[in-house]
């Protein structure tokens, strides 16, 4: 298991992402708790970006539970298809989000947050749950993001 990042900052955001990536393999081989694996992915994921706020939000009795994350206090509980994170758990697709006071019902968790992608988690075809990711930077997120970011929750085993 790795137990320090290599945090590169002065390469493009491709170059980031696929030195992050193995560097995730390694600190989810041979760990089988989900929760310590959610909570390494959303610190080295904050490591890397800087980003405002990183975390997930797992699928409990019917809505969204807080998670393992890194960054300020976040909103505990989130209905399925409210906010952005409820939105994409109901449509089971990544979205992203350039401005999120021009997303309709958008969940203001922190007034500092302004753009965002969230990914959903899927289990053998469901939706149990999602990765949030919040910048203070407006259209901070791009297709370059979606497409690294869902490796990486491609990388999380749920049947530990």
């Amino acid at each position: 298991m790795a137990e320090d990042l290599k945090i590169i900052g002065s390469a493009n955001k491709v170059e980031q992402y696929q030195s992050l990536i193995p560097q995730i393999e390694a600190l989810l081989y041979g760990e089988t708790d989900l929760i310590a694996n959610l909570a390494n992915i959303a610190a080295a994921l904050k490591e890397q970006f800087k980003w405002f706020w990183v975390g997930f939000y797992l699928v409990k009795n019917d809505e969204l539970v807080l998670g393992p994350f890194q960054g300020p206090v976040a909103c505990t509980r989130i209905a399925k298809a409210k906010g952005v994170c409820g939105t994409a758990w109901s449509k089971a697709e990544t979205l992203i989000v350039p401005d999120v006071d021009a997303f309709p019902g958008h969940i203001a968790c922190s007034s500092l947050s302004r753009s965002e992608i969230v990914l959903p988690l899927f289990h053998q075809g469901e939706v149990i749950g999602v990765l949030d990711v919040d910048s203070e930077e407006l259209d901070k997120f791009d297709d370059t993001d979606a497409k690294y970011l869902e490796q990486i929750v491609q990388l999380i085993k749920f049947n530990a």
